[in-house]
């Protein structure tokens, strides 16, 4: 290649990279379209909603940028040069390309905001995500919310393959592939109908005891299950599930009816606590504490109706 040929490639990619640099903003072009419109710098600077002196200073430093004079001023008003005429046609053609991509990405953004799809693990999508998702209908009463329950495993496949705008989930910590924030924390309560014999006994439960005797749990890739398994990992691990069950409800129903003790959330027995359909079990020696959490793809972090109801589960008590 001849020093020429690349001296024209190297100014070429330059003048590309500084295009900013040259060109002036959109408000010095509006400003210039306003002087044009009115013929005076005093009611181009009101129009815009600038001073005078601010407008005299962005019209010189306009004229600097591009090497030619724009506007002629005298005591009868402003009028533009020659150079001016021209300059406000090319700018005219700009700004109103600035607002064709203006009114593009609003429609984009109408777009992303008209529906909100929240994938969550059971024992929030059925106790925690109703209160939060009446309060973002007070706030965007135009949003369509679609809410699909699964599994901790199951969410995170969701905001993996695009399947959802953010998720929440109860395990240990926040799956591969995401980022979160704890909204919440939870308990893992040991319980069993009153005809159990555990219902009556008076001393807690050992882990090791509780660690080998048959429950009726959640499946494998649940949060309950994680906490669970990780806690009594020490104490010899889960013995072979009783009933192993798709969720919280069926579990709660399966303990309420007599199948045998079962772990479940604090949030969804208190109902049944109450009425003595069913009686928590005191166990010493294990923590059955966890968190419960908002995730979403990692580096992109929520926005617009996602990011305003990750606000909203924020704002409520996490105790």
């Amino acid at each position: 290649m001849s020093r020429a040929a690349r001296d024209s490639e190297t100014y070429g990619s330059e003048s590309r990279g500084q295009l900013h640099h040259r060109v002036p903003d959109l408000g010095a072009l509006e400003l210039l379209l306003a002087v044009a419109r009115h013929g005076s710098l005093g009611a181009a600077a009101r129009e815009v909603g600038i001073t005078q002196p601010a407008a005299s200073s962005r019209i010189r430093s306009m004229e600097r940028q591009l090497g030619v004079a724009l506007v002629d001023r005298s005591p009868r008003g402003s009028r533009l040069t020659d150079a001016g005429a021209l300059v406000t046609d090319w700018a005219r053609r700009i700004v109103e390309a600035a607002e064709a991509f203006d009114a593009g990405a609003q429609a984009l953004r109408g777009r992303r905001d008209s529906r909100l799809r929240v994938a969550a693990s059971m024992t929030i999508a059925e106790y925690l995500l109703p209160v939060w998702l009446i309060a973002l209908r007070a706030e965007r009463p135009d949003t369509a919310v679609s809410l699909q329950a699964g599994n901790s495993a199951v969410v995170a496949e969701r905001l993996l393959g695009n399947d959802a705008d953010i998720g929440f989930v109860e395990g240990l910590a926040v799956p591969d592939g995401l980022d979160g924030v704890v909204v919440a924390h939870d308990r893992l309560a040991v319980v069993a109908a009153p005809s159990h014999p555990w219902a009556r006994r008076r001393a807690p439960l050992d882990p090791a005891e509780l660690a080998a005797t048959p429950l009726v749990l959640r499946e494998r890739g649940s949060g309950t299950r994680q906490v669970l398994d990780a806690a009594l990992s020490a104490h010899g691990g889960l013995a072979q599930p009783l009933l192993e069950l798709a969720s919280t409800t069926a579990v709660k129903a399966a303990a309420v009816s007599g199948a045998g003790p079962a772990v479940l959330s604090e949030l969804a027995i208190a109902e049944e606590l109450a009425s003595r359909r069913l009686v928590a079990i005191p166990v010493r020696g294990v923590q059955l504490r966890r968190d419960l959490r908002a995730v979403w793809p990692t580096g992109h972090r929520p926005t617009g109706p996602a990011r305003d109801l990750l606000s909203l589960t924020r704002a409520e008590p996490t105790g």
